[in-house]
């Protein structure tokens, strides 16, 4: 249990790369879909210990960790991306999303219902939000990687340049030390940042059981927010963690698992 496995799957003519916790058993598979700047590596610990009783596939989404580097980076073309992964199971599975990649789930539901059992948006809503994470890809780029032989000595730069220490042990998981190089398409990134901050228009709705699991502190999810979610979701429910920010899974990670599980086991209703 809980082994891993590096498994490519392709996309059309390149290749989307995934992370494979445990074996199939009884229950649907899940699906982890990781946010902006992440990869399948960051939800490590969280998918072996889901895995201890169902198959866990973390993908590394477009422009992402070891998957192909594209042009563009919309929400219509990573829900393709999840379908395509979710498709090949043959069943059913279940879909986890964080923030980008929570959208990205939300999209898979409105678009190809039929590869999608349950569903779990973390921390983030169908909605267009006006921060931007520009600054982050600037921080990324001013890092003399040349001067970098170990992730300490990355975190120290980004450190000077404003980044937390949280985000700095983020980041620098998505840096190839012998490579000199970000394993992060910082161009198209930077180039999609309006897509990615914003939502698709559509009148799309699934009405599959969906959990909004949201951090108490964050506030990418608010009472504004639960018609909308609702509209398109009308079997949303809503749960949060006490102490949890945006980054809930990382900074709870047993409370956030322990709300995934019981949501994906509980009965049907």
């Amino acid at each position: 249990m809980g082994l891993a496995a590096r498994v490519w799957f392709r996309y059309h003519a390149d290749m989307l790369n995934r992370i494979v916790h445990g074996t199939e058993t009884e229950k649907p598979p899940v699906v982890i879909a990781h946010g902006l700047y992440g990869s399948g590596r960051n939800w490590g610990v969280i998918a072996r210990r889901l895995a201890d009783s169902r198959q866990v596939i973390a993908v590394d989404m477009r422009n992402h960790g070891d998957s192909a580097w594209t042009e563009t980076h919309s929400y219509p073309e990573m829900a393709e991306d999840l379908a395509e992964v979710m498709g090949a199971l043959g069943r059913p599975a279940d879909l986890v999303g964080h923030s980008m990649g929570g959208k990205a789930a939300m999209m898979l539901a409105l678009t190809h219902p039929g590869v999608l059992r349950r569903l779990v948006v973390a921390d983030i809503a169908p909605v267009t939000y006006t921060h931007s994470q520009l600054p982050y890809i600037h921080a990324m780029r001013a890092v003399d990687l040349g001067q970098v032989t170990r992730r300490s000595e990355a975190e120290a730069q980004l450190a000077e340049l404003g980044v937390g220490p949280t985000l700095q042990s983020f980041f620098t998981q998505s840096l190839d030390i012998a490579g000199k190089r970000w394993k992060l398409n910082l161009d198209t990134l930077e180039r999609a940042m309006p897509d990615i901050m914003g939502f698709p228009e559509t009148a799309a709705s699934w009405d599959g059981p969906a959990l909004f699991l949201t951090g108490a502190e964050s506030d990418y999810v608010g009472p504004e927010h639960r018609e909308t979610i609702r509209a398109r979701f009308p079997r949303a429910r809503f749960a949060k963690i006490p102490g949890a920010g945006h980054w809930l899974h990382a900074e709870k990670p047993r409370e956030f698992e322990a709300s995934v599980r019981a949501f994906l086991d509980a009965a049907p209703q």
